[in-house]
């Protein structure tokens, strides 16, 4: 029995180094990969087994900007915070209601309330129809979005993005994904070409027809003139485009307004809004934590009813939803707190604690990532995506993850490799930076959990390549 357990020892003792040699030469060959891509970028990535032990730590401590993989945070922290997420999110609809004449469209933080002429469900529409049926003469059209602060963007948003679809401003009422829809369409011959949008912006239209297409939209912050310039070619489909919104209430109110008209109700007033103003206590810290008081909403003659908000949160990862990822932050923000960036921020803060993360290994600025002021650590991003595998909802939140080769932001990535629908990442691109963490099934059949981030990389697309050449190698080999 001695000789036994003197032999068992002796064989753990030589398997240890070897062990550590294999840990070390794949890490050598995964850094080899990476240096592939040239001069410029730096990488940080860590991988773990199924036991949670590191298997590749390169740059594992340095901080990176993650971009939308910020979004990873934000989504499973409203796994955490908000409930059943399954059923309908009753209480994020947007309502309207009466008041001395005045017609309040109130918001309530759903992403997803829509005008289209095709909307079945949680449509402006209804409300608008709910308002006819009470009354056929109202004042002004008010669009009210003080259920959170007036903090449209995050700090760190880049000026450049606020008048894209990529930065628009964020408001608990919003419509239409807070996007202007513009289609252009070439002249019969040469000359200008055609745009239609609805007339909520003013329009300067320098879009000429001839040549190849390239067209660009132009808006200055605050602004309501609209330039588009450029060219299209004769006869092309015609071209669509979105474009920002400054200020989501305003232009909720000014489509209510539309339809009310529409529906024959006389609105003798104006539209108008009512934004609250940003105040110390939407500051925890100031508040010592305390949760604050609330009054009791008036009562809503009609109220939109959004579908479960786990389809949501499985559109936001999938497609890279900023606004809807700003949204989530200022919803788990109001559980207790005033609906601010703050207050989302403490929330998802919290949760990181519980993960094991330090505060030193992150900074987050905003839910979706558009902030260049965020950072994180690719060894706290594994522990935490490691973390979220023990978790009741983890599964649920996994689901909503993009699948290589299959859809979203990895539709066309990995598709025909041996990581084809085996990998489930969130993305991450800003300018300069470019991230992907989540799960993959190596060909053991064993799930590794990873956590990737280059960044001042060049914009020739190498550094993407050889973090995906390198997941590939690690793949193969585990």
């Amino acid at each position: 029995m001695r000789r036994m357990t003197i032999a068992a020892v002796l064989l753990m003792s030589a398997a240890a180094p070897a062990a550590a040699d294999e840990r070390a030469g794949l890490q050598d060959r995964v850094a080899a990969t990476l240096r592939s891509a040239g001069p410029g970028t730096r990488f940080g990535l860590v991988v773990l087994d199924d036991t949670g032990a590191e298997i590749v730590a390169i740059a594992p401590d340095d901080r990176f900007v993650p971009a939308s993989n910020t979004k990873i945070f934000t989504t499973a922290a409203a796994f955490d915070a908000l409930g059943d997420v399954t059923q309908p999110d009753r209480e994020s609809g947007a309502s309207v209601r009466i008041e001395r004449g005045d017609v309040i469209l109130t918001g309530h933080g759903d992403a997803r309330l829509s005008s289209a002429d095709d909307c079945a469900a949680d449509c402006l529409a209804s409300l608008a129809d709910a308002v006819a049926a009470k009354t056929r003469r109202v004042r002004d059209v008010v669009g009210d979005d003080s259920l959170f602060p007036n903090e449209r963007w995050s700090p760190g948003m880049s000026w450049n993005n606020i008048p894209t679809r990529s930065g628009t401003g964020v408001s608990a009422l919003t419509l239409d994904d807070n996007e202007l829809r513009v289609t252009v369409t070439p002249a019969a011959g040469h000359g200008p070409a055609r745009i239609a949008m609805l007339p909520y912006y003013t329009l300067d239209n320098r879009v000429t027809t001839g040549g190849r297409t390239a067209i660009r939209l132009d808006r200055l912050p605050g602004s309501r003139t609209l330039r588009v310039e450029g060219t299209i070619a004769p006869g092309a489909a015609p071209e669509p485009l979105r474009v920002g919104i400054d200020d989501p209430a305003d232009y909720a109110a000014w489509r209510l307004h539309a339809l009310l008209i529409a529906r024959g109700v006389r609105v003798t007033g104006t539209v108008t809004v009512r934004h609250r103003p940003p105040a110390p206590d939407d500051d925890p810290a100031t508040r010592g934590g305390a949760p604050v008081a609330r009054l009791p909403a008036p009562p809503a003659l009609a109220q939109a009813t959004p579908g479960p908000l786990a389809e949501d949160l499985a559109l936001t990862n999938r497609v890279s939803q900023n606004l809807h990822a700003e949204l989530l932050l200022r919803r788990i923000g109001r559980i207790t707190g005033s609906g601010s960036i703050l207050d989302g921020q403490a929330r998802v803060s919290a949760m990181l604690t519980r993960a094991g993360v330090e505060r030193w290994r992150y900074d987050l600025a905003d839910g979706s990532g558009m902030s260049s002021y965020n950072r994180v650590s690719p060894r706290g991003v594994a522990r935490f995506l490691r973390w979220t595998q023990s978790q009741r909802w983890g599964a649920a939140w996994r689901a909503t993850l993009p699948v290589g080769g299959v859809d979203g932001t990895l539709r066309r990535r990995f598709a025909g490799t041996a990581l084809d629908r085996r990998i489930m990442a969130k993305t991450g691109t800003l300018n300069a930076a470019s991230a992907l963490a989540g799960f993959m099934t190596a060909r053991s059949g064993r799930t590794l959990i990873f956590a990737s981030y280059a960044n001042d990389m060049p914009a020739d697309g190498s550094a993407t390549a050889a973090v995906d050449a390198a997941l590939l190698l690690i793949a193969a080999e585990r």
